[in-house]
C-alpha cells in the first residue's frame, strides 16, 4: 500500500514539474518562434505573441495532466520544444 501511495506521489510531482517547468519553456519557445514569424511591425509581433502566449501556458498544463502517462507528458513537451527550437532556428532567430 505504502509503495502504492509513494509512486503516485511520485507521479504527480513529476507531472507538476512537466507542467510548470516544461510549459514555461515550451511557452517561451512558442512566444519567440512567433515574434519573429508574424507579420507586422516588431512591436505589435511581440504583443500578438505575448498574448497568444498567454493560451499556450494552460494548455500545455492541461496537457501534463490529462494524459495517461507521465512519459506521454514528457515526450508531448520535448517533441514540441523541439519542433518550435527548430522554428526558431530556421527563421534566423539564432
Amino acid at each position: 500500500m505504502m509503495q502504492i501511495l509513494m509512486h503516485y506521489r511520485l507521479a504527480v510531482t513529476s507531472r507538476a514539474l512537466a507542467a510548470i517547468g516544461g510549459g514555461y519553456v515550451v511557452t517561451s519557445l512558442a512566444v519567440t518562434a512567433l515574434a519573429l514569424n508574424l507579420p507586422g511591425h516588431a512591436v505589435d509581433r511581440v504583443v500578438a505573441a505575448t498574448l497568444i502566449g498567454l493560451v499556450v501556458m494552460p494548455c500545455a498544463v492541461m496537457w501534463c495532466f490529462a494524459t495517461r502517462t507521465v512519459l506521454k507528458a514528457w515526450l508531448g513537451l520535448l517533441v514540441s520544444g523541439l519542433l518550435l527550437g527548430a522554428i526558431i532556428w530556421l527563421g534566423g532567430g539564432v
